[in-house]
């Protein structure tokens, strides 16, 4: 009996663990547009990033609330180190997808270099999408920082 309760949990766990990594055309292409903004912060580049967003998009930011272009402020203009690198990992909780209405739940780690320093950043994010124009853009972007050091 213990060995077939076993084999069934370990039945289901395989399950779940698949079902969580096989993602449907739609659902990745929403992954994809967060990975876009993220990679735009990254490169520094403000274009790209608002390319990633509808034009009235909503951040909360630890707390405070943003627009795009408080983002492109504190994030590319005002970040002028020389040796700045970004690099982010993602790990997708969840994505949905209902008609031009899209939604994920991510991890975010980010490993950052900026004027000799380096800090990992973790948090987890939520964020809205809305197709416009046939292609996916956030609309809205809620961030809870998790770790720093």
């Amino acid at each position: 009996m213990k060995k077939t309760s076993l084999l069934f949990l370990f039945l289901l766990f395989s399950a779940l663990i698949q079902a969580q990594t096989s993602w449907t055309k739609d659902q990745q292409a929403v992954q994809q547009i967060v990975i876009n903004l993220f990679e735009a912060l990254s490169n520094r580049d403000s274009v790209s990033l608002k390319n990633s967003c509808t034009q009235d998009i909503t951040l909360f930011e630890n707390g405070s609330i943003w627009n795009a272009d408080t983002l492109i402020l504190k994030a590319i203009t005002l970040n002028t180190a020389t040796d700045f690198k970004r690099s982010n990992t993602f790990e997708f909780v969840s994505t949905t997808v209902d008609g031009h209405t899209a939604w994920a739940t991510y991890h975010l780690h980010s490993d950052i270099i900026r004027n000799g320093k380096q800090s990992n950043v973790y948090w987890l994010e939520t964020v809205v999408l809305q197709k416009v124009n046939e292609k996916w853009r956030i609309n809205v972007l809620h961030s809870t920082l998790i770790k720093r050091t």
